[in-house]
């Protein structure tokens, strides 16, 4: 069975080489990935601050949250 890893972001500069680096990098036999792009899925900000995170990008694996950089807070994204 896959580990569940979520890749949260909200499509600038910052956000896009993140998302590109973890889709590079991660062991896709061991996770299965899924991006949200918040800026196109507002409805899931909710979901993203109730798993912890507070900027994005942020990756949610398992109850650990990795902020990578940092391109947006979640306050930014509400507007």
């Amino acid at each position: 069975m896959k580990n569940e890893a979520k890749f949260y972001h909200a499509g600038c500069p910052v956000c896009i080489d993140a998302e590109t680096m973890i889709l590079e990098t991660i062991d896709k036999d061991r996770f299965e990935i899924e991006v949200i792009h918040l800026g196109d899925q507002p409805e899931r900000i909710s979901e993203a601050e109730s798993k912890g995170i507070k900027s994005v990008p942020a990756l949610s694996v398992g109850l650990s949250v990795f902020h990578i950089n940092f391109g947006a807070s979640i306050e930014d994204l509400k507007g």
